[in-house]
């Protein structure tokens, strides 16, 4: 799982979740007269179920789907899509329960003045933020951002570019003891020929780091149509060359390959 790829809108949700759980372990119901055992959600395995732990595990649906590699599918519906219908429902049953918090138990009551408790009123709150979050997410370009910022990459070493050279470094300058140091070579050596350094890039085009809006896939250098593997946003990648519009991308792992939609991304 790649957590950089949670946007703010899965935080959004993470947090309605959150406050979900937390208010179903207050009153469900407030009273005039203050006295008595008030239940809390969990005493009401239905309010519960339906409202709560529905909404809640509408919430790690969304989630686990964002952060999934590959889409999952529940009876033909993508995990998300599943998620995202759950936490409605939440919000639902959670506007209806707190317009009649009793119901068909209002009589046995005797007249009590009953009302919607705190554990109802956040549930309200949550379930609606939940739902809100879950849908506006695909839709508000706000939302879309990266939850958890890419860390800014290091500046890339030039194309060709050698490593500085240093003790024991192959070409490194160095001198025998008790000897006059000489450039490149060993005390009394014959001059080698220098051996030729790889071309150099391209001079309008330069490695740079990069990160995608939203998770792009990575085709194969041979043009084949089958992704060798899928960006996500929140991670840095290296662009090591051009070719027209498309850039050939390399990953964490080494492999290489052609993101063809480079609409949107941003450069380090």
């Amino acid at each position: 799982m790649n957590i950089r790829s949670l946007t703010r809108g899965d935080g959004v949700v993470i947090g309605a979740a959150v406050l979900l759980f937390i208010a179903s372990f207050l009153d469900t119901y407030s009273s005039d007269s203050g006295g008595g055992d008030i239940p809390s959600a969990w005493d009401n395995l239905g309010l519960v179920m339906s409202l709560y732990i529905g909404g809640i595990i509408g919430a790690a649906l969304i989630v686990a789907a964002r952060a999934l590699p590959q889409p999952l599918k529940v009876v033909g519906l993508d995990l998300g899509q599943v998620g995202v219908a759950l936490t409605i429902f939440a919000a639902w049953t959670s506007f209806w329960t707190i317009i009649d918090p009793l119901g068909a138990f209002s009589d046995s009551f005797n007249g009590a003045d009953i009302g919607a408790g705190a554990g109802l009123i956040l549930g309200l709150i949550g379930a609606l933020v939940l739902a809100a979050g879950a849908i506006a997410t695909p839709l508000v370009p706000a939302l879309k951002g990266a939850l958890i910022p890419a860390p800014k990459p290091a500046a890339p070493q030039p194309y060709g570019a050698q490593p500085a050279g240093g003790y024991g470094y192959p070409g490194a300058q160095q001198a025998p003891f008790g000897g006059q140091p000489q450039p490149g070579q060993p005390y009394g050596a014959q001059p080698q020929p220098q051996q030729a350094q790889p071309p150099a890039p391209a001079p309008d085009f330069s490695p740079f780091w990069f990160a995608v809006p939203v998770a792009r896939p990575l085709f194969a250098e041979d043009g084949s149509p089958t992704p060798i593997a899928e960006l996500a946003p929140g991670t840095w990648y290296l662009a090591v060359e051009q070719r027209g519009p498309a850039l050939v991308a390399q990953t964490q792992d080494g492999r290489r390959g052609v993101l063809q939609d480079t609409t949107g991304i941003q450069r380090g």
